[in-house]
């Protein structure tokens, strides 16, 4: 499967781009952890908290888009190097501000500046001769990444630095990509109407919907996953090893899927995924408090669903529109669908109560085979299978 713009990169390219991708994912596979310190110091309300997850995802999901149409492609090497640095300053910021409002709107400079850095991920792995591979791979290696920083917050000795000890550890990190960045490739093509990013028709709009539910199901549990932690007796350091556990299992799943992303059939991979997000949504609900080792038998899951899915949404978009413009959107509707659902989430949450908070979750997740079935019925075709845009079948 390759795009009809397609590079042969050289391998220190795309790990340097993976590499400012890492970066650039990074506050997404943290957030239930630093964004919960924010909460017990009383920076930010947990009726807030949704905003502020919502208002970075958003950011950084539009900012791809904005990115893809205003930043100059032979530039990426200096794009990136700024981007690092002023990210890592404003992860710095966070530490000064009180408030929702006040958080909300660093975090969408967070997130603007996020995008920079991934769209240079974006544009190689869609570029790229195998874009649904190297993206399984990319997501199996952003995630050990961002699994290995909570596993060094979690357990690492830090007290000296108190309760910002994340927000530093992640401000420092952004600066690590600096050392590769001269390795970025100095040439990935042009502004084309060929890889111009468009939907193209209905059935491109419905394909989008796919990842946007399934992430605001996935984003939904992950952005309130420490208040329903505690509330299942999962407190403390055990909070954080159960986030670093959760982005252990993406990491399995990943792997997975970037070995099944050719194999399996699409359609069935993405529903039975979203299956399970709903049942885990629907379990976490009925758990009994205290329920510590069944909470966490749930999250792994969860962990585990959550990149095997994503490479999926990649080759769906591919399959509709070879040409890869709505792959390149496909990364953008992850991201708003991770902030959309903690945002609509927050709306049901009073106070410390988050119980209605799974049960969104999956309804989220029974919207992905809805828009699913759209995908396949709604291409024209005579014999009742979803034509592509290719003249393939939707499988």
């Amino acid at each position: 499967m390759t795009t009809s713009v397609s590079i042969s990169f050289r391998r220190s390219e795309v790990v340097a781009a993976l590499a400012m991708g890492c970066v650039a994912l990074m506050m997404l596979g943290l957030q239930p952890a630093l964004l919960g310190t924010l909460i017990e110091q009383r920076r930010i309300s947990m009726e807030g908290v949704g905003i502020v997850a919502m208002g970075e995802i958003f950011s950084l999901g539009i900012g791809v888009v904005l990115a893809e149409k205003l930043l100059p492609l032979h530039r990426i090497r200096p794009v990136a190097i700024v981007g690092c640095v002023l990210l890592a300053a404003v992860n710095l910021l966070t530490l000064r501000v009180h408030g929702d409002a006040a958080c909300t709107a660093v975090r969408v400079m967070a997130g603007l500046l996020e995008a920079s850095l991934f769209w240079i991920t974006t544009i190689v792995i869609v570029r790229s001769r195998e874009p649904d591979r190297l993206a399984g791979i990319f997501l199996t290696v952003q995630t050990l990444t961002q699994a290995f920083v909570m596993f060094a917050i979690a357990r690492l000795p830090l007290h000296f630095l108190g309760w910002q000890a994340g927000f530093v550890v992640l401000a420092l990190v952004c600066l690590l990509p600096l050392l590769v960045s001269y390795r970025l490739p100095g040439q990935v093509g042009s502004h084309t109407d060929a890889i111009m990013p468009s939907v193209v028709s209905l059935r491109g709009f419905f394909a989008l919907l796919v990842p946007f539910a399934h992430m605001s199901a996935i984003g939904t549990l992950w952005a309130y996953l420490e208040p329903l932690s505690r509330n299942a007796g999962v407190i403390g350091r055990n909070a954080d090893t159960l986030v670093a556990l959760v982005l252990l299992m993406q990491v399995v799943g990943g792997s997975v899927a970037a070995m099944a992303v050719r194999r399996w059939r699409i359609m069935p991979a993405l529903a039975f995924s979203a299956a399970i997000v709903a049942v885990i949504g629907m379990a976490i609900h009925r758990l009994p408090s205290p329920s510590p080792w069944g909470f966490t038998a749930l999250c792994a899951v969860l962990g585990f669903v959550w990149l095997f899915q994503l490479p999926f949404h990649i080759r769906l978009a591919f399959d509709i529109d070879p040409r890869g413009r709505i792959a390149l959107l496909a990364p953008p509707a992850q991201l708003l669908g991770s902030g959309f659902g903690p945002l609509a989430a927050s709306f049901s949450v009073h106070g410390d109560d988050v119980q209605r908070i799974p049960l969104i979750a999956a309804g989220f997740a029974v919207c992905v085979v809805v828009a699913l079935l759209l995908v396949k019925y709604r291409a024209p075709s005579g014999n009742g299978r979803g034509v592509l845009a290719g003249g393939e079948h939707i499988k």
